[in-house]
């Protein structure tokens, strides 16, 4: 595991919420890693982290 902590980017979480929502029909379930994802990256961008 590695010790190096990238936080997510907008752009990372548009590519998990593609590729998720492109494997169940156009649908992304709420708490999914693709939800986590976008929310993690919003609160990034919100935060000034990214």
């Amino acid at each position: 595991m590695s010790t190096n902590k990238t936080p997510m980017t907008t752009d990372a979480a548009r590519r998990i919420t593609s590729q998720e929502a492109k494997a169940n029909g156009g649908k992304i379930e709420k708490g999914s890693f693709a939800a986590k994802a976008q929310r993690a990256a919003a609160k990034n961008k919100n935060n000034g982290v990214i």
